[in-house]
Parts: structure tokens; sequence; C-alpha cells
């Protein structure tokens, strides 16, 4: 039987990339990232250590399925490949994240004025 890696609960399959924590560290601290919507993620490719590497277009998959199919998708090759796996990279759309944040900031800000 091949060994279960620990589930860990405080922790998520999402491992932010290095420039986006670079580019917002203050905003970055104490956001629980398991919770990070996937539409944020434009892409994920997972490396296995035969060289060959699982894309998964994210944009385009959740146009077709819903994002939580997308999610259980993704977590169980994660799961099952897990043994196999040298490396995973995934990169967000930062950009939008950066918009939607500010807008949800901009309107919370202005409620809050208002009273």
């Amino acid at each position: 039987m091949p060994q279960q890696h620990p589930k860990n609960k405080g922790s998520s399959w999402v491992t932010l990339a290095s420039d986006f924590v670079k580019e917002w560290p203050e905003v970055l601290e104490g956001i629980n990232y398991s919770n990070l919507p996937i539409r944020y993620v434009n892409f994920v490719n997972i490396t296995l250590k035969n060289g060959v590497t699982i894309h998964y277009d994210i944009q385009t998959e959740i146009k077709k399925s819903p994002a939580s199919r997308v999610v259980r998708t993704i977590t169980q090759t994660l799961n099952e490949q897990y043994n196999r796996i040298s490396k995973v990279d995934i990169k967000f759309d930062i950009p939008r994240l950066k918009k939607d944040i500010e807008q949800k900031t901009s309107k919370f800000l202005t409620k809050i004025n208002k009273k």
C-alpha cells in the first residue's frame, strides 16, 4: 500500500508563488489560503518525477465545469500522485485579485464612512 502524505488541517494544497508574497506581504498576513477562490488561479502544473507534466488551465476548466469540481479534480490528482510529484507550479491572476480586493475594500470603506 502506498504511503499517504500527512494531512495537516492548518495548511492547503495551494502554495503561493514567491512573487505574489513579495507584492503583498502586508495584505497576505492572516489570510487562510485554503479559502482562496480557484478563480484567482490561472493554471496549475504538476510535474512528476518521470518528467511528465500534468497541466490544468483553470480559467478554461471553470468555464466548462463548476469551480468545486475543478478543485476536487486537482486535489484528487495531487492525492493520487503524491509520491510521484517532484514539483507543483501555480500561476495566480494577481491583477484580478488585486482589483477585486481594492473594489471590495472601497465599497466597505464607503459603507463605514456613511455611518
